[in-house]
């Protein structure tokens, strides 16, 4: 290499014909034993801390200021098409071992084997849904399901949620990008519609679904599991309205627990309540769970308001019905007592693979 004073473009161009002229010889010499530690010492000899281009790029110091791009150009295509030779030798030296062990040890793959499969189990929203889904069959209602992406209509307007309630903003709820009124729908009481457009009464409905939200925390995650459930016909009140809940929630926790209501307000239902658990961990006493209250909140409830009757067609002078939803999720906490919702999401086999196969 010449004199650091006197180094020209035309020296750098010379030093990359002698450099690409080397990288030929030793790849030359290595034939048909290239091997991938081979590539990976071509590669320090010529890109490496002290390789031969790296040497050629601290050259560039040294050079006139006039010369300095046009050598930094040609150096810089000498680095890439050198990184793209070595990585295609790469590679063809590692297919090269591959197909040189498989020749040492070939298997015969006509020979039985031993596989040992480990016992699957359910995830626990999957047990979750079927013990509820099996109480509610017991108590007549029927399955109903429908889509995850809905119109607003279906998800809110219907369901008697003005333009300027608070779960319609972005903070609430997921959008879909340029498709005006089209979104996650952020609870399964969309079903309720569906199936009330489609069907005529008696009605005596349960739909599970996913769900979405923007919320996320120790109980609360973006997609979560929900029921919804509702009865329509004549002289339906609240009396039946409290009995369908109570029985059901014996059933699953334990003939021994109490249920009781307590004032809400929902959109779609007039009068509306949240419904609470007898604490299932503490049988009422006051306990770490239930914030020393001996109750559990479950859900809400309400009897259905004339407004979605009159949105779906239905006559509210003839027609009354009952409706209620539900967290899947956090009924499987309660019953795997379990801390945080969002181990049911993480996929972690250690914890999933603790739950029964069965419910």
């Amino acid at each position: 290499m010449s004199d650091a004073k006197t180094y020209t473009l035309q020296d750098c161009v010379k030093k990359i014909e002698d450099i690409r002229q080397t990288f030929a010889s030793d790849i030359a010499q290595l034939g048909g034993q290239l091997q991938p530690r081979a590539v990976e010492d071509l590669k320090v000899k010529f890109l490496g801390r002290k390789g031969l281009v790296t040497e050629l790029m601290e050259a560039l110091k040294s050079m006139p200021k006039e010369d300095k791009p046009g050598a930094g150009k040609v150096i810089n295509e000498l680095r890439q098409g050198l990184e793209k030779e070595l990585e295609a030798l790469k590679i063809k030296a590692e297919e090269g071992a591959l197909d040189q062990h498989l020749n040492q040890h070939r298997l015969d793959v006509s020979l039985p084997v031993q596989v040992r499969r480990g016992q699957g189990s359910l995830h626990p929203v999957t047990l979750m849904r079927r013990i509820l889904l099996t109480e509610f069959r017991r108590l007549g209602f029927t399955v109903y399901d429908g889509p995850e992406v809905d119109l607003d209509f279906y998800n809110f307007s219907a369901l008697n949620f003005k333009d300027d309630h608070p779960a319609r903003d972005m903070q609430d709820t997921f959008f879909i990008a340029d498709r005006a009124k089209t979104i996650l729908r952020t609870h399964t009481s969309n079903i309720q519609i569906h199936a009330m457009l489609h069907e005529k009464p008696p009605l005596r409905i349960v739909a599970p679904g996913r769900t979405y939200r923007c919320d996320s925390d120790l109980t609360h995650t973006p997609m979560f599991h929900q029921i919804e459930g509702f009865v329509v016909d004549r002289g339906i009140d609240m009396g039946d309205m409290k009995g369908v809940i109570d029985r059901f929630l014996k059933a699953v926790f334990g003939e021994d627990l109490e249920t009781r209501l307590r004032p809400s307000f929902f959109p779609f239902v007039e009068p509306g309540a949240e419904f609470d658990l007898q604490c299932v961990a503490c049988r009422g006493k006051g306990c770490r769970i239930c914030k020393q209250t001996g109750w559990l909140e479950i859900g809400g409830l309400g009897m259905i308001h004339p407004n979605v009757f009159e949105a779906v067609g239905y006559s509210s002078e003839e027609y009354t019905g009952f409706a209620f939803g539900f967290g899947i999720d956090r009924m499987a906490m309660l019953r795997y007592k379990l801390s945080d919702l969002r181990q049911l999401f993480e996929g972690q086999q250690d914890f999933l693979g603790q739950f029964p196969t069965y419910p």
